[in-house]
């Protein structure tokens, strides 16, 4: 059954300025199930035309009270919104924590031949970059404004081309209180028109903008994607209070390091 729900502006000083174009968030309900430890919603929402897919996982209000902290998941290249549902989601939900992962342009349920167009061509790219980031605006304002959620405690974790994003939405936004790179890293040295891609979306200096946010990195030491140096360069360029931890694998990272990560998040978000 789907269930159409309108919601208002949000509070939060660091939206305010989005105020004059988005006004009212509409909201698609497809399906709600109980699972372990909460309840699993699969939604929709919008300000205008397009829709954003996402997994809405909320713990049991009952067991601890309202209103609860969350947290905005961001999956990674060629993934999808139920990558980071059902591995850093659930892990969440078991630490009492929220969770709201969205399909971003071009995956998951909106993913189209365009997609390996674009991977080759960085232009491209960076147009899909600032959707994904207006896009962020927009899940951050719904996640906000649904009653269960504490807007005054939430985090961000993003995975790969999540973390790469990531971290630039978290610096865009002070609600962000702390903040997961999982697998993330600086931009490739031979990154394609790398001083213009910079000028679009920086992440050495993003992570500098987090102002004393905290801020978590887990990373494979085996990791050929998103290589080590690429994450030791934006650990470097962040600032205290932030920790690095380093996992024996690749680019998909193991259950332990997930869990710890969870873990990590759900304790910063509260304080």
């Amino acid at each position: 059954m789907r269930v159409t729900r309108e919601f208002q502006c949000l509070r939060g000083n660091d939206l305010a300025r989005c105020d004059r174009i988005m006004k009212k968030i509409f909201q698609t309900i497809r399906n709600e199930r109980s699972v372990a430890g909460g309840r699993r919603v699969l939604l929709s929402f919008r300000i205008g035309e397009d829709s954003i897919p996402a997994v809405l996982l909320l713990p049991i209000a009952k067991e601890l009270g309202l209103p609860l902290p969350a947290a905005l998941l961001l999956h990674g290249y060629s993934s999808n919104k139920e990558h980071l549902a059902d591995s850093a989601g659930n892990a969440l939900l078991a630490h009492g924590v929220a969770s709201l992962s969205i399909d971003m342009p071009l995956h998951g349920e909106r993913a189209t031949e365009l997609q390996s167009f674009s991977r080759r061509n960085p232009m491209e790219m960076v147009k899909l970059w600032r959707l994904a980031l207006e896009e962020c605006t927009v899940a951050l304002r719904y996640l906000s404004a649904r009653p269960e959620i504490d807007a005054g405690h939430l985090g961000l974790i993003g995975y790969s081309m999540g973390a790469f994003l990531g971290v630039i939405a978290a610096s865009r936004h002070e609600q962000f209180k702390a903040v997961v790179l999982a697998a993330g890293g600086d931009l490739p040295l031979d990154t394609p028109f790398g001083s213009l891609v910079r000028m679009a979306a920086d992440p050495i200096r993003a992570v500098r903008e987090l102002n004393g946010r905290p801020l978590l990195m887990i990373h494979g030491r085996h990791d050929r994607t998103v290589t080590p140096d690429q994450a030791e360069r934006l650990y470097a360029a962040a600032r205290e209070p932030k920790e690095l931890r380093w996992f024996p694998t690749g680019h998909t990272l193991r259950t332990d390091a997930i869990e710890f990560a969870a873990k990590w998040l759900g304790e910063k978000i509260r304080l």
